[in-house]
């Protein structure tokens, strides 16, 4: 029987021993740690050189590759240049395999895993191959080797970084005072400094022992790709609560083998010297193994993605509940104003909020930022598209950096230009303008609003509910998706829009998936928006009139899902008799915080739900960019929605959302004016409010 050793410089309470049958050798297999203490680790290498049949040892690299430069490291040269007589290994290469392996294992199972994750090496030299496996999914890497190795506060950012660093790196380290950097200031600077970057990273690479000094501040809630994690390791990684270990390191007779081990052991095997074990001979006895990487939850299943969303103003208003510009908003005039609103259009992006708690049914949970540019929709069209475009790519590589994998567009910032195609073909993540789930949230909220109002006579067994319905805006983006689900549900569907030819090819279109529709073409909303039961209006119009609310229906329910409102307040209060909503808030899964966006709290704008249930679904990818959205993409982010948790929470007019009552009474007041066959005017002491508001409005966001 032959013996294989691990001799560790890690801790002795590891050890462990036993005897089996390897590629068809009876090995009895042992691993000896020493606390750290080389001399004791070189007494041992020459114990067991005179009767063991391969030595391995533990935690060093003999030697590791940085782009085209190759180094030797000195210590574990040294330890290997103890044992005389027998084959010495540290596993390097065989790690490799293992390390890159697990984390395409995790990648393909969990499917987009390390997407734009923020990674923490401890040691990007050492590990420069899982570097570059990990660069394929994310450029988000950072790397200690400074901080560590000489105890420099400064981390290195890209991969280009590492390889400057490594071209000189270790000629500083040589003659750098190992005491200036082991005790004092400089040693808490840079531990302050390591602790800091683990708090932000997503994602931390590092060997399991040097994890020891750090707790539940830096390691709650991160995914460590590591080696060697076994049970007592991972009960102590449960108490820091971390969230995901994922270890290539194989395991055997309930042992976690370390690189080094296994390798010793093929050597001693198959009696080769290491420098004759192949890539194809690894490749045989790891397929022989019939193991995988290990994907291990320690404090349960868990799974953050991770999203952004871009906001700006509607209006002056937003800047004067801005500090300094608040004070200065009461005394200066309207002109001041006006400058500010031209300055603020120039502004870096910067983070309005963060957004936690989100949580769907499947476990998966999804945390963002809401991402401020400074333009009004009167700045943002002044100014060609390649000046919004400039600040949305701004404010997408602010989510890159934050690790965001998904970024949503809301508001004006979806409809300028191209409607958001050029932003995702230059953006560093994938785009969406949660058009498809604005549309869906529109009919959603429409339909469901129309049921409630109880004017339309009930449908017989499976019919459905017979209605009129007018989409103004109807060849706009959101718009002409309204129209093509409408023309499925209701029993006339009239298109409204300037563009005569579009309107055209938009109706054709129509008719071919759905032959039986009645559809009406019109450039005017007015012409017969007296005989409507439903209105649409998606015009992005930036505030022009685009219908006359008076020659509306009593008990109408109209859904205004431009931004700015196709219909202001003061509009809205001049008929109480008809039913004006801002399309329908969706209620997110979880217990959601983030500062107040004008919605009751756990509430969302429709778009800005599409890039959450993306981001919960793991579905980084352009998903609505465009003007010509397609109606298949708004049924699936419908599934996908109810899938993950969403509900349609409440259906909100310009003064928030509608309560039952406040619907009942907009029911009772069609009905007096529909008797009386003219409309209900609001009276002259509560002209411009038509019920006290539930929730304060901010102009700050919208869909």
């Amino acid at each position: 029987m032959k013996h294989v050793v691990s001799i560790s410089l890690g801790t002795s309470s590891q050890d462990f021993e036993f005897t089996t049958e390897f590629l068809g050798e009876k090995l009895h297999v042992r691993r000896i740690g020493t606390n750290g203490n080389t001399a004791e680790a070189v007494k041992l290498i020459k114990q067991w050189d005179k009767k063991a049949a391969a030595i391995g040892i533990g935690v060093l690299k003999d030697h590791y590759k940085v782009g085209s430069r190759r180094f030797i490291e000195k210590d574990s040269a040294r330890l290997k240049a103890v044992a005389t007589r027998v084959p010495v290994t540290t596993g390097g290469r065989l790690g490799d395999i293992f390390q890159e392996w697990a984390v395409r294992h995790t990648q393909t199972q969990l499917g987009s895993y390390f997407n734009n994750a923020r990674t923490l090496f401890f040691s990007g030299l050492t590990d420069y191959k899982l570097a570059l496996a990990l660069s394929e999914y994310t450029s988000n890497l950072q790397f200690a080797d400074p901080v560590l190795q000489m105890g420099v506060p400064k981390l290195l950012n890209s991969l280009d970084a590492l390889h400057l660093y490594s071209n000189g790196a270790h000629y500083v380290k040589d003659w750098t005072l190992p005491s200036a950097i082991a005790t004092g200031p400089v040693k808490e600077w840079t531990r302050f400094v390591l602790r800091k970057a683990l708090q932000k990273a997503t994602v931390v690479v590092a060997p399991v022992h040097e994890l020891d000094d750090f707790g539940i501040e830096e390691l709650a809630g991160k995914t460590l790709i590591t080696a060697t994690v076994n049970d007592e390791r991972m009960a102590q990684l449960r108490d820091k609560g971390v969230s995901m270990v994922i270890d290539g390191s194989p395991t055997m007779n309930g042992h976690v083998l370390g690189a080094n081990l296994l390798d010793a052991m093929i050597l001693a095997a198959t009696g080769k010297a290491p420098q004759d074990i192949q890539e194809d001979d690894y490749l045989e006895i790891i397929t022989g193994l019939d193991s995988e990487p290990r994907i291990v939850y320690p404090n349960g299943f868990k799974r953050v993605n991770r999203f952004a969303f871009v906001i700006h103003p509607l209006s002056q208003e937003y800047f004067k509940k801005v500090k300094p510009i608040e004070l200065l908003s009461q005394v200066s005039p309207p002109v001041l104003m006006n400058s500010i609103e031209k300055i603020m259009a120039y502004a870096p992006p910067f983070v309005y909020t963060r957004v936690t708690g989100i949580q769907s049914p499947t476990g998966v949970e999804a945390e963002g930022w809401l991402i401020s540019v400074g333009g009004t929709p009167r700045e943002i069209m002044r100014h060609d598209p390649e000046f919004t475009y400039r600040r949305l790519l701004d404010a997408a590589n602010m989510a890159r950096r934050l690790g965001a994998q998904i970024m949503g567009l809301g508001a004006f910032t979806k409809v300028v230009g191209d409607a958001g195609l050029t932003v995702a073909k230059r953006a560093p993540l994938p785009i969406t303008t949660g058009n498809s789930y604005s549309a869906s949230g529109a009919l959603w909220a429409a339909h469901d609003a129309l049921l409630r109002m109880r004017l339309l006579p009930l449908p017989k067994g499976k019919e459905r509910v017979k209605f009129k319905a007018m989409i103004v805006g109807a060849t706009g983006a959101i718009g002409s998706v309204c129209a093509r689900l409408m023309a499925r549900a209701a029993e006339e569907v009239y298109m409204v829009s300037p563009e005569s030819a579009k309107l055209l090819a938009l109706k054709e279109s129509i008719l071919k998936d759905s032959p039986d529709a009645k559809i009406f073409l019109s450039s005017s909303a007015d012409k017969c928006i007296a005989d409507m039961d439903m209105v649409v209006t998606a015009t992005s119009g930036a505030g022009k009139k685009v219908l006359d609310i008076m020659k509306v229906k009593p008990g109408c329910v109209i859904t205004d899902v431009a931004r700015p409102l196709d219909l202001p307040a003061s509009e809205v209060a001049k008929r109480p008799d008809v039913l004006v909503i801002e399309s329908g808030e969706i209620q997110l899964p979880g217990d959601v915080q983030m500062k107040n966006i004008g919605l009751p709290k756990g509430l969302a704008y429709a778009c800005l739900a599409e890039t959450i249930v993306l981001a919960l679904e793991g579905r980084f990818e352009n998903f609505t960019v465009g003007r010509a959205i397609e109606w298949e993409k708004v049924r699936e982010i419908y599934q996908l929605g109810l899938k993950h948790g969403m509900k349609l929470a409440a259906i909100s007019g310009v003064n928030g959302p509608f309560s039952d009552a406040d619907i009942e009474r907009v029911r009772e007041l069609a009905l007096i004016a529909r008797a009386a066959q003219k409309p209900v005017k609001a009276p002259a002491k509560t002209a411009g409010r038509v019920r006290k508001p539930v929730a304060k409005k901010i102009t700050t966001l919208s869909k």
